[in-house]
């Protein structure tokens, strides 16, 4: 039992996603699902007893993640997904870099301003005063760069939005 326990926690640290116990047991090739799953629940009770960073959840399906109380640490280094409005406000001042706030609020509107903080937040922009002191300039960070994975291109970025755009025009066009 403790080696099939040790196979489940390297499914959980590795996938992305919560799974099922029966996705599990496909991919430890265990025919056993009720063992799979026996196995599982002593593995939660395992995590559940001991001090430690980490849980496993299983509100829709099963994943190991990080409690709640160190969320603060995780989010510091990495950081966590931004909303759709947030991420466009974001490329917006990728492909525009340096942009003045007052062009990036012509842009994308007021809510804009509302986005600025996150990202300054969670230091994927830099925000300095512009020459004449009347508004700010931003632009992404080393942070940015490395999370994306983007060294100083932006036109790998303008590539993504652009194919981005490709495959939503392509599934409304099948929707029609």
């Amino acid at each position: 039992m403790e080696q099939l326990k040790a196979r489940i926690e390297a499914v959980l640290f590795t996938t992305a996603k919560a799974l099922s116990i029966k996705e599990i047991a496909e991919i430890l090739g265990e025919e056993d699902v009720e063992k799979t799953e026996e196995a599982m629940l002593e593995l939660i009770m395992d995590y559940s007893s001991r001090p430690g960073a980490l849980e496993i959840d299983d509100e829709n399906g099963y994943i190991l993640q990080v409690k709640e109380e160190h969320m603060d640490i995780v989010e510091k280094l990495c950081p966590v997904e931004l909303k759709p409005a947030v991420l466009k406000t974001l490329a917006v001042i990728a492909l525009k870099q340096p942009i003045r706030q007052t062009e990036l609020k012509e842009l994308r509107g007021s809510t804009a301003y509302e986005h600025i903080p996150e990202l300054l937040e969670k230091g994927l922009i830099s925000r300095n005063k512009d020459k004449n002191g009347r508004s700010f300039n931003l632009k992404t960070t080393a942070k940015f760069e490395e999370y994306f994975k983007i060294k100083g291109d932006t036109r790998a970025l303008e590539k993504l939005l652009e194919a981005e755009k490709g495959l939503k025009d392509n599934e409304k066009e099948a929707s029609i």
